[in-house]
């Protein structure tokens, strides 16, 4: 009797504990759902293929894309060019008022440098040299200043394009790491950044929805969303390549070329134009 009745309390105990905690169970909060975050960028390694080196361009450190060539310009001797994209053959050249450009856009009915102050005692000093950077707006004939603009951020200038879809200029924003969006008809106003960090921005172009900009250090080209400044996209130039400064898109490809100055790594090659193929749709993860 007292086994029977020993099993009956122990079931009943047993019983209870199950309903008391289905019922805390049941009263408990639900934890909300965590939100998913961007998928991270997609990641690839470039095959290089090394094109030309356009003559009298050694310290080549700047490239702008255009219908009827691509432009270089070299950071010692101030001189830009338009060279054929399969030969690198000259096509029109300018010497430009800048000082040691490291950054050109071409649009508008002017050459834009990125002049990014001291030319490092590299060659003679010229009347329109300045120890700051500035962003020099260029005759496209004659290349004489026709205005320069001190940048808001201060520090130097590197990479810059000139987007014809909107008639505006964008830049690498080096001392706040930023891509910045500019007004050529309004004084370069400020028209919208996001933040860009990397180590030593350079080269930059822009395509549709999409940002390309080139972090010279890194060795690496991040593609941005232009709408939010997420980065779709991280491609990886090997060591055994040459450096890479200024970059231009055209037709599926990013151009990029090595100064020959400036960290240079194992792989440098002073004056080479090189590209390597790139994904120019949305990004698929």
């Amino acid at each position: 009797m007292n086994m029977k009745r020993r099993e009956f309390l122990g079931t009943a105990l047993a019983a209870g504990v199950t309903a008391t905690a289905s019922s805390l169970s049941a009263q408990a909060p639900t934890a909300p759902a965590r939100a998913a975050g961007p998928p991270p960028p997609q990641q690839s390694t470039a095959k290089v293929e090394k094109l030309y080196k356009v003559p009298g361009y050694q310290y080549a450190n700047a490239l702008e894309a255009a219908p009827d060539g691509l432009w270089v310009g070299d950071q010692v001797t101030e001189k830009v060019c338009r060279v054929d994209w399969n030969t690198g053959k000259i096509l029109q050249e300018v010497q430009c008022e800048s000082h040691n450009i490291s950054g050109l856009a071409v649009g508008g009915g002017y050459i834009w440098a990125g002049s990014n102050g001291s030319v490092s005692n590299r060659r003679p000093p010229r009347p329109a040299d300045r120890d700051f950077g500035e962003f020099s707006q260029l005759d496209m004939k004659t290349g004489k200043i026709v205005k320069v603009y001190r940048p808001a951020w201060g520090g130097g200038t590197h990479g810059l394009t000139y987007n014809p879809a909107t008639g505006t200029l964008w830049t690498a924003a080096l001392s706040i790491q930023c891509a910045a969006e500019m007004d050529p008809k309004d004084n370069l106003r400020i028209l919208r950044m996001f933040r860009t960090p990397g180590q030593r921005a350079h080269g930059l172009d822009v395509d549709r929805n999409y940002l390309w900009m080139l972090f010279a250090t890194d060795r690496e080209v991040h593609k941005y969303d232009l709408n939010n400044g997420r980065v779709l996209e991280i491609i990886t130039i090997p060591a055994s390549e040459p450096d890479a400064h200024g970059l231009a898109l055209k037709d599926g490809y990013l151009y990029y070329c090595d100064s020959g100055l400036t960290e240079p790594g194992p792989g440098s090659a002073p004056g080479q134009v090189c590209r390597f193929k790139v994904n120019t749709g949305a990004a698929t993860n």
